[in-house]
């Protein structure tokens, strides 16, 4: 019980400067544009909502846990709104389509990454714990 309860705050110490990197690098990048035959592609947004999710995924990988998903999903939410929320001249996420993408899409992103880290890690736990049990149970049988 107390190897967990270590783990879990290992996970959460790693989640809170892995989130505020997200959140800073995201802002940095989510702006970024692509100029093709005329028409501006918005591929910064994409990137940095897929960074958020590699990001979530290695936490709950390297944790095993569930936790560290969440709580850089928050982190980096509450992070994004304290930098849209500045002043006119401060704000670096603008309300425009591409930063409500940006802000409302670490919530969706945190969702989705959400349940397949449960998928995923969870239901791993599961069926080597599963395993294990039913080779204990199970007795050889020689050959």
């Amino acid at each position: 019980m107390k190897r967990r309860v270590a783990g879990s705050v290992r996970g959460i110490a790693t989640a809170v400067p892995a989130a505020l990197f997200v959140a800073l690098a995201g802002t940095v990048l989510h702006r970024q544009t692509l100029l093709w035959s005329g028409v501006e592609i918005s591929w910064g947004v994409a990137a940095a909502l897929l960074l958020l999710a590699s990001v979530q995924l290695w936490l709950a990988s390297w944790s095993r846990s569930v936790v560290p998903t969440a709580v850089a999903g928050v982190v980096s939410y509450a992070a994004v709104g304290f930098l849209s929320s500045a002043g006119a001249a401060k704000q670096l996420i603008l309300g425009d389509a591409v930063g409500n993408v940006w802000v409302f899409g670490i919530g969706v992103v945190t969702l989705i990454m959400l349940m397949a880290v449960k998928l995923l890690v969870v239901s791993r736990m599961r069926r080597g714990r599963t395993d294990a049990a039913a080779v204990a149970g199970e007795p050889l049988s020689p050959r």
